[in-house]
């Protein structure tokens, strides 16, 4: 059975925001370093290494042929905000905001795109990446994307602004 799609759209000035959030039982610190450390992202996206002052190059290590894809980093406040741009075909705004709920942290990701358009395909794979950030600090096996696309595709090819 596929994992049930939990996702927001809405519309900004410069076009759209897809909007995903996972509520972590762990203090925002330890989520924190799971987002930004190396050898921590390796285990749900991949490690990265310092280019500059302000780029990254990440790995995808879960991608066919892990491609390196490098990342500007526009913004980043320790432990409440990480944004970047990943860049090469396009650049892709990122945005992901940590906030504490009791013992629990709220983590929510935000995809900024200037339409619609593929968002059946991307969609599908930020519920992928966040569900593998969620096993990979629980310890937990970690999911297979046969179980997002295509299976949550029309969800998110239909998906509307709020």
């Amino acid at each position: 059975m596929a994992p049930t799609p939990v996702s927001t759209l809405r519309s900004t000035d410069s076009g759209f925001a897809l909007e995903l959030t996972r509520t972590i039982s762990a203090p925002r610190e330890d989520v924190w370093a799971r987002l930004t450390e190396s050898s921590r992202t390796a285990l749900w996206f991949g490690p990265w290494e310092r280019i500059s002052n302000n780029t990254i190059r990440v790995t995808m290590a879960f991608e066919e042929g892990a491609p390196a894809s490098d990342m500007i980093i526009d913004a980043c406040e320790p432990p409440s905000l990480l944004a970047v741009r990943m860049t090469g075909e396009g650049q892709w705004p990122l945005e992901v905001r940590l906030t504490e709920r009791g013992s629990a942290t709220v983590l929510v990701l935000v995809h900024s795109c200037e339409s619609t358009d593929g968002l059946g395909d991307i969609g599908p794979g930020w519920e992928y990446y966040l569900d593998m950030f969620v096993a990979a600090g629980d310890g937990t096996p970690p999911p297979t994307f046969d179980s997002y696309y295509p299976a949550q595709q029309g969800y998110y090819s239909t998906l509307r602004p709020q």
